[in-house]
């Protein structure tokens, strides 16, 4: 079993100021109980409350082999690109991702690190359960990993989070190949390769504050993962204009059947404008797809940064 040497743990903060009271004093149990050489990176994703101040006021407190760093953004870039920003600036043997909410429980760090000393350079993290989700949100959750496994080659592991370990050798691939604004990350660790294993725990509810993730934005996040991951929404196009070409045939002959042996011909008014309605609907909601993906194209070539860092210490 290898030693774990430097363990640097990435926080992403947003509007967290009630939960960082309570994580500071788990993080003091967590190197009380397993002194050795610690990281604490907390990068503020262009919080308005007091998130920052409170960070900068831990910063000040002695914590025996640990040190502590502060990443601000100018604004808000997204969890993504807090994870990534840590990711960049750890200095670590190994880098743990995680929430600063306590959802994701830093209980299981000892248990990731276990793992990572029997030589695996990718510890996901699988969320048994949930007890602040809804079962709407949990059905949501199920309905999201299978629509990514129906329509990518690259099947992922139900319930997969952003909590995770990764090696020197995995952050190091992650900075200098992975650089697309428009990412899921939690995807990538799981197709990039390396040894991985995975650990399964019980997410409680959040201690102060609530959910980021409001429905416009899960939505961008499925979104985003499933454009990442695969490209079959494009072929949506070629199956849709099949479908119509041959109901279109059936339809074109069964008008001509009624018109020389049917007892009347048929008026079809009805008929056309809903077929012509289905279709645009149809033709739209593919644009729209397509829009989609050019969007995220534009995105790239446009060589924006991921963040932009206003502070760090």
């Amino acid at each position: 079993m290898t030693k774990p040497g430097k363990i640097s743990i990435a926080f992403s903060v947003f509007n967290e100021e009630g939960s960082l009271s309570r994580l500071f004093p788990a993080l003091r149990e967590l190197t009380g109980h397993h002194p050795g050489d610690w990281e604490f990176l907390f990068v503020d994703d262009g919080s308005t409350d007091g998130s920052a101040e409170a960070i900068r006021r831990f910063r000040e407190k002695e914590l025996p082999g640990c040190t502590i760093r502060m990443i601000r953004f100018s604004r808000n870039f997204g969890h993504e690109a807090a994870m990534i920003a840590g990711i960049d600036n750890a200095t670590g043997d190994a880098v743990i991702c995680m929430d600063a909410d306590l959802q994701h429980p830093l209980e299981m760090v000892p248990e990731m690190i276990n793992s990572y000393q029997k030589g695996f350079s990718i510890v996901t993290m699988n969320r048994n359960s949930n007890k602040g989700n809804s079962l709407a949100g949990n059905f949501f959750s199920s309905l999201f990993y299978g629509l990514i496994n129906r329509l990518s080659s690259d099947k992922l592991q139900k319930n997969s989070s952003d909590f995770f370990l990764i090696s020197k050798e995995v952050a190091q691939v992650l900075r200098n190949n992975y650089r697309e604004r428009n990412r899921f990350l939690r995807g990538i660790i799981q197709i990039i390769g390396f040894s991985a294993t995975s650990l399964e725990y019980d997410a409680p509810d959040r201690v102060a504050g609530k959910t980021k993730y409001s429905f416009l934005k899960l939505t961008r996040l499925t979104a985003q993962a499933i454009t990442s991951f695969s490209n079959a929404p494009l072929y949506l196009g070629i199956w849709f204009g099949f479908l119509f070409s041959l109901l279109s045939l059936i339809l074109g002959l069964y008008s001509l059947w009624i018109f020389f042996f049917g007892e009347m011909p048929p008026s079809g008014y009805t008929t056309i404008i809903l077929f012509l309605s289905v279709s645009f609907a149809i033709l739209f909601f593919l644009v729209g797809i397509i829009g989609i993906y050019t969007g995220y194209l534009f995105d790239e070539q446009k060589k924006r940064p991921i963040y932009i860092i206003e502070e760090m210490n």
